[in-house]
Parts: structure tokens; C-alpha cells; sequence
């Protein structure tokens, strides 16, 4: 099988293209009630944060909530604020969190989102949009890698996507939120091969997983064939024997599987990566903006942030305010493109 066709619309890293200059993303009016901590004082400063709140838009145990608890856990442990407690707010890839934040009346609030959400808003289409929130910063990027179980009869990347366009609902392949990157990575697959986008969501069985150990429940199982998931969540059942990875979709192998190919290695040009970021509640102040930004920024100069990048696998991708603000609204066009290039929307 060979794919040598270049798609205009290939999601690549975007982390390594200068952007320059800031897209303007209009944000929603949102009234902030009260006096948190942290808020305007009476000569229109920020008042230094002291406390904030983490949102994982998920249940607990996948990637957002991991990614919460860490951005949670660190703020305290290194005393940049007195306490960052995290609630998870599960559902339509991350939208019910969104819808939630919308609502928000503390700006010293922080949601964990990234690119399962940026797919989500446009397949669950959402009426609550990220573009209504405050961008505050990037911080980090992850392969995807696809994984089969130990024993399966698939032994590479090009056995498992010729079954699918030979038996095709007889296929069943896991990941995250429908319209997500995992699903987006298997759409991409898949059109590569020559599928017809319209035939795309006909062709590819595709079960979404809450995450937290439930692929790992249904590949071991037996009920799903293949699974595509964050370099992250599987390596460990990778490097156990349990699962045997055919392929990560970064452009060079990931640090927590070496050995694995890359999906280019295996001749097809596709390069996928997670992003997560945070954002804050739409409508809040400059001053509240800035403050925020000001705080993710200390965080990341943390050493205890960069053991906890070390420590998960996840690529330090840090880019605050106004240019995540660019790659943002250039990833939501990205996105729209490519749903609709594997025929996930219209």
C-alpha cells in the first residue's frame, strides 16, 4: 500500500509555524458577580492571585483530569496560590464544561481543554464555542499512538487499516470523544487509503471511550479491535506486553516509545498531535486576563511543572495569551476543515 498524496487539509504541528500576529476572538459578554479573590481592586489593578479554580471538562482519570490535577496540584505545592481545587464536569467531548464556564462568575477560574474540544464544539455543534471564552495559555502536546491487543492478528499500522476498508463495521476501533483527535487520526487513516470522505463514517466503526482505563477494559476484552488514545494512557500496557503499539502519530518517535514507528515511517502522511491548554471564563478584564496569564507563565517556570511534563510524557508546547489566542483560532479552522474533509460534518 502505498499513500505518497499530499492533503491540503493534514492537521500538522502548528507549535512550530511562527504566527505572526494576534486573531482577534471575540469574547462573549459574561458579567462577573461578586468579589472573588483575586479581582478588580478600586484602581482598576488586578489584585495578586491568591486562589483559583481548575475545571477538567471530564470524568476523572483521562487526559484533561490528569492534566487538571497536575496544573491544580503544582500552582499549590510551589505556593504560587493558597489553594486550586479541580471539578470535573464531564460530557459531549468537553461541551457540558464549556456550557459551565460560560456561566462562571469567578474569573479565576481556569478550564483544562484542547483538541478533542475543538473537534467536539463542531460535531455536538455546540452552541457554547471556545471563541466566547479567554484564551490564557498552551501548555503541552502529546502523540496519539494506536495500539492492538498483544495477541492480535493485525501486525502493522497497514494490516489494520486494510481490514477496516476490506470488513469495515467489522473493525471496531476505540478512542475519545466522537469528533475528537483520536477520531479525526482515524478518519485521516482512512481517507489516506482512498475511502471516500462520505464513506468514512459508513466505513469506520468507531466506539468512544470515556477514557480512564475503559479502552483498556475493551481492547483486553475483546470487544473493540484497535485503539487510538494519547502516547500517554497506553504506553504503560505498551511496555507491559498487554498491548502492542503499531504506530505514533508525531512526526518523530515519542519519548515514551522509542521503538514505535511513526506513522510517516509506515508511509502515510499523517502527523497528529494533542494539544491541551486552559482558558478562562469569556468577558473578564483585561487586568483578570493578564493576571492569569502572568500565573500560567510562573507556573511554567517551575522545575516541579517540568518533572511533571517529564514524569507524564507530555511535550512542553507553552505559548500564553495572545499568540495561543492565534494558534487557537487557526486550529478551529483546521479542524472544521478536516471534519469535513473524513466526512464528520457537513
Amino acid at each position: 500500500m502505498h499513500h505518497s498524496t499530499q492533503r491540503s487539509t493534514r492537521i500538522t504541528t502548528l507549535v512550530r509555524v511562527g504566527i505572526a500576529g494576534a486573531a482577534v476572538v471575540a469574547l462573549a459578554g459574561c458579567s462577573t458577580g461578586g468579589t472573588p479573590s483575586g479581582s478588580q481592586g478600586a484602581d482598576g489593578e488586578a489584585a495578586a492571585i491568591t486562589d483559583v479554580s481548575v475545571i477538567a471538562p471530564a470524568d476523572p482519570g483521562g487526559g484533561w483530569d490528569q492534566t487538571a490535577r497536575a496544573l491544580g496540584q503544582t500552582l499549590t505545592d510551589t505556593g504560587l496560590v493558597g489553594s486550586a481545587p479541580v471539578e470535573n464536569i464531564g460530557g459531549a467531548a468537553g461541551t457540558v464544561g464549556l456550557a459551565s464556564l460560560a456561566t462562571e462568575t469567578d474569573p479565576n477560574t481556569l478550564m483544562v481543554m484542547g483538541s478533542v474540544m475543538v473537534g467536539g464544539v463542531e460535531t455536538n455543534a455546540s452552541e457554547t464555542r471556545i471563541e466566547d471564552m479567554t484564551p490564557i495559555a498552551k501548555l503541552t502536546e502529546e502523540p496519539l499512538v494506536i495500539v492492538v491487543p498483544a495477541d492480535s492478528e493485525y501486525q502493522s499500522l497497514e494490516d489494520l487499516i486494510d481490514a477496516i476498508v476490506a470488513e469495515g463495521q467489522g473493525v471496531a476501533v476505540t478512542g475519545g470523544s466522537a469528533g475528537g483527535i483520536d477520531h479525526i487520526l482515524a478518519g485521516l487513516l482512512l481517507t489516506e487509503a482512498g475511502v471516500e470522505a462520505a464513506e468514512v463514517p459508513a466505513t469506520l466503526n468507531y466506539v468512544a471511550n470515556s477514557g480512564g482505563g475503559e479502552a483498556l477494559t475493551m481492547l483486553l476484552g475483546g470487544t473493540v479491535q484497535a485503539g487510538i488514545s494519547g502516547v500517554g494512557e497506553f504506553s504503560e500496557s505498551v511496555l507491559s506486553g498487554d498491548l502492542r503499539a503499531l504506530a505514533v502519530s508525531s512526526e518523530e518517535p515519542a519519548e515514551a516509545l522509542p521503538d514505535v514507528p511513526t506513522i510517516q515511517d509506515e508511509g502515510i502522511d499523517v502527523t497528529v498531535t494533542n494539544w491541551r491548554g486552559v482558558i478562562a471564563p469569556g468577558g473578564i478584564s483585561d487586568e483578570e486576563r493578564t493576571a492569569l496569564i502572568d500565573l500560567v507563565t510562573e507556573l511554567h517556570g517551575q522545575d516541579a511543572w517540568a518533572e511533571v511534563l517529564e514524569t507524564n510524557g507530555w511535550t512542553d508546547a507553552f505559548m500564553p495569551g495572545d499568540e495561543f489566542d492565534a494558534f487557537l483560532t487557526e486550529d478551529i479552522t483546521r479542524t472544521q476543515e478536516t471534519l469535513r474533509t473524513i466526512g464528520l460534518i457537513e
